[in-house]
This record gives C-alpha cells, structure tokens and sequence, in this order.
C-alpha cells in the first residue's frame, strides 16, 4: 500500500497476467478463504448502517462476493462492480472495466463505495483514496478491507534469512504492507470525515511453506513487485527457507503458522448534518459504532 504517488512498487500488469492464469486454472473455492472472510465481515459491518445507499460500488472485488452481500441485504437499488478484467465482470450486477487508480466515476456520482482486498496492491493509494472520496455524494460512505500490519511476516523473514545465508544479499520477495496508522493518516488526507480504521488477525496453518506459496500464487499474491529479482531462484534457496520457516514459526503439530492482518477502514464523504470530530487520542469508539452512529436518515 504506497504512500508515494508516481513510484510504481507494483507490477500490475503482471498481476493482471497472474489473474487470468487464476480465473482460466479454475482454482478451488478453498483458495478464495481471504476474499470470502474479508466480504464477510464488511457486510456485517455494513448492516449496521440502518441506511440505504441508492447507488453502491462494489470496487475491485474479484469474484463478486461483496456484490451479492449488497444485494443480498437490500441496502442499494443498483450495484456496480469495477474490475480490471472483463473476466472477472459476471453476474447479475452493472458492471465497468476500470482500475482502482483511475476510476471511471464521474464526482459526486455513488453513494457508497466497498473494497475488498485491493487497495494493498495500488501504486498511489492515496490517490485512490481521494478519488473515491470525490465519487462519493455527501455522506456517501467508503468502506474497505485490506491487507497489512505483519500479514506474511514468516515468510518475509524466513526468505531472508535463507537469501542471506546461501547469497550473501536478499532481495524484495514480500509485498510491503500499511500498518494501522498508515491507513488512518490516509483517510484523512484524502478528506474523509469521521475517519475510523481496526484491524483483525487471522492465522492460517499449513503443512508447509510450499503448500503456502501454492495457495498465494492461486490467490495472484506471488511475488510482483517491480523491484523483484529477475534471476530465477532456485529450489535450494526454498528448501533452506521452508526449514527456517518450520524451525521459527512452526506448531508442535509440525504445521506452520501464516499471518494475514486485516486492516479495516471507514470514512464518509462531508456532510454538514455529521458530528464534529473528537480531539485527537480522545476517540474510543470501535468501527461497528462509529457506522452505527451515522444510521438513519441524514
């Protein structure tokens, strides 16, 4: 999740590739658990905004999850899903081609804007940011999940330590992700009123590393940054990493643990009819009631 605009850390066209290979592969449903976890606790937060969005955006979300939990709850007269591929556009729902960085929404244009899991994987997040706020009318509301904190960390360090024991050097092999503060400070540069941000950690064991990378390229979150070494690694350097991995981060089953931190946010378009913000450090409200809070009618 960049806080750079015009530095690329992201190879999306090659993401783009890595999703095509995903959607013509047919990977299993087992693959999608983030996606369907992620989608899953928006719309439960979402139901708690007793309001109805006339217009709603289900932004980068793959396989139309989000979507059908919009339509599944009544809470949008028409919802548009926004993906970078055509593949990806099936369903029942009004759809556009269109990439998170330059959205085809016109200012003032939707009434609620959700993304599930693509905003860590954008060069200039904050432009996205803005640009979702501008899409918003007042008190339209923008709700995202995305990857961040120590999501991967085992792995980050366990290909390190393996890089540097057998080369000498390490290369960028992980994506970097946004800590909660990050994200916070976003929200409010992009000029979201009542910005609130959480976080919430789901560990997930695997057999090994390989069964762990075997599920991340499924996913398309293989390696692709623009900065990632071009020589192609060898099984040597996987192994010794796979035996770091197992010595640090494993379970006294064998099986080893993986970190996916899931940073939640909320902000909504200004509207003069909303509260005042708190001085900063005072605030103590959870995510869930700050949504709450702005329930019914403006």
């Amino acid at each position: 999740m960049p806080d750079m605009p015009g530095h690329r850390v992201f190879d999306r066209d090659l993401l783009d590739s890595r999703r095509r290979r995903w959607l013509d592969a047919g990977a299993p449903s087992a693959v999608r658990f983030l996606l369907r976890a992620v989608a899953d606790e928006l719309a439960e937060r979402l139901s708690l905004v007793e309001r109805h969005f006339p217009v709603a955006v289900d932004l980068g979300g793959h396989t139309g999850e989000m979507a059908a939990h919009l339509r599944a709850a009544g809470k949008a007269d028409r919802v548009v899903r926004i993906e970078r591929l055509e593949a990806l556009l099936d369903g029942p729902d009004l759809a556009a081609l269109g990439d998170e960085e330059a959205l085809p929404l016109a200012e003032a244009s939707v009434d609620l804007v959700v993304s599930t899991l693509s905003l860590h994987l954008t060069n200039d997040t904050p432009g996205v940011l803005v640009q979702c706020r501008r899409a918003l009318r007042p008190d339209g509301l923008f709700l995202c999940g995305f990857l961040g904190g120590d999501t991967l960390s085992e792995l980050r360090a366990s290909l390190f330590a393996a890089e540097a024991e057998l080369m000498g050097g390490v290369s960028p092999r992980v994506a970097p992700f946004a800590d909660i503060r990050d994200a916070g400070a976003l929200l409010q540069r992009a000029g979201f009123a009542l910005p609130v941000t959480d976080q919430d950690r789901l560990t997930v064991r695997y057999d090994n590393l390989f069964q762990l990378m075997q599920d991340l390229r499924a996913m398309g979150m293989a390696n692709m940054l623009v900065e990632r070494s071009r020589r192609p690694s060898s099984r040597r350097l996987f192994l010794r990493a796979a035996e770091i991995y197992a010595e640090r981060y494993a379970d006294q089953d064998g099986r080893i643990r993986a970190t996916f931190d899931v940073i939640y946010m909320s902000g909504w378009a200004p509207h003069e009819s909303q509260q005042k913000p708190l001085q900063p450090g005072s605030a103590k409200a959870s995510l869930a009631a700050a949504l709450k809070d702005r329930s019914g009618p403006s």
